[in-house]
């Protein structure tokens, strides 16, 4: 395809520096991730020993249960929180966007992991409905308190952060689904004190899996659309393409192609049709075209190819306002 004479060049550099400048912001919103998952596992291994405690002095399979939970949940917090750290890490000749990725690749773990614990709390409840146990629900009452505030001020740690960073929202899930495991576990012991209905045990659980199972079917399937490098959905890429058509000296585009890098790290290549201009003027759509990806669907990385309204495919525009074939055909011997 066609381009400006030099431009591939100078748009090439242009890119590399949106490639290799800091996203605004992006340290503080690290800063503030590390700190939210730090909280989180923090409070997770806590509960998981309290409850492991208190699932054995109560007989209760399900405080047994809810610690494998945490275990798991543990075990994803720190997983995030590595991929968070490698997200630090500068690009290099073989990864040339560093290691954005990690955190969607931690984001589909966890996703999946959500999956498969539901499937389990699925059985666990089937089993609980065929033959019930007995428990001490005083103890399961005061473990799953304890549960429910420290669960409360994790999932209020990290709820900022959940909205910005899509590997923060999977770990942020987590604690959600302990924190309503918890309601659960509180609920069921109340019932089962005043009651005597252990079955109401794995009712409950079966209700707080299907919340699960819906927030972790939409973060596995948002980190597939990241992977599969789909248009993010935050972006309406025919208004992308709207509002560049109206830009002067646009005439028009084919061959776009808009994608996430990461959670909120956008990127985008198109082929512009431009007028018959002269390079210097040729910079200014570049700039232009620049500033109302960034500043208007906060675009950063762009790669444009301009192509000269007069010249057919195979040909680029000389200073002359000439159209050169770009492979010249060889010369007969």
């Amino acid at each position: 395809m066609g381009t400006g004479s030099g431009r591939a060049w100078e748009n090439q550099m242009k890119d590399a520096d949106h490639h290799h400048h800091d996203h605004p912001g992006h340290n503080h919103g690290f800063q503030k991730s590390r700190k939210a998952l730090l909280i989180a596992i923090a409070v997770t291994g806590a509960i998981m020993v309290v409850e492991i405690i208190g699932g054995v002095l109560a007989n209760s399979l399900a405080l047994l249960s809810d610690a494998g939970h945490m275990l798991t949940d543990a075990s994803s917090l720190i997983l995030s929180l590595i991929a968070l750290q490698l997200t630090t890490r500068p690009s290099s000749a073989t990864r040339t966007y560093g290691f954005y990725r990690m955190e969607i690749l931690a984001a589909l773990i966890n996703g999946s992991t959500l999956v498969l614990i539901s499937v389990w709390i699925f059985y666990e409840a089937y089993q609980r409905l065929k033959a019930a146990e007995a428990v001490d629900s005083l103890t399961m009452l005061g473990v799953a308190a304890v549960g429910l505030v420290a669960n409360g001020i994790a999932a209020w740690a990290m709820l900022s952060s959940s909205l910005e960073n899509l590997n923060i929202r999977g770990a942020y899930l987590h604690i959600l689904g302990d924190l309503l495991s918890s309601v659960g576990v509180l609920i069921g012991g109340l019932v089962i004190y005043f009651t005597g209905w252990y079955w109401i045990d794995p009712v409950l659980s079966v209700g707080i899996c299907l919340v699960i199972l819906r927030g972790a079917v939409v973060l596995v399937k948002e980190s597939v659309n990241i992977l599969l490098e789909a248009v993010p959905r935050e972006v309406d890429l025919t208004e992308v393409q709207r509002s560049l058509r109206t830009l002067p000296g646009v005439k028009d585009m084919h061959h776009v192609h808009l994608w996430a890098i990461s959670s909120g790290i956008y990127s985008l290549s198109a082929h512009l049709l431009i007028d018959n201009l002269m390079m210097s003027e040729t910079a200014k759509i570049i700039e232009e075209v620049n500033r109302l990806l960034l500043t208007k669907f906060k675009i950063s990385h762009t790669t444009i190819q301009l192509e000269c309204e007069n010249c057919t495919e195979g040909f680029y525009c000389t200073m002359d306002r000439e159209c050169v074939a770009m492979h010249p055909p060889p010369h007969d011997e």
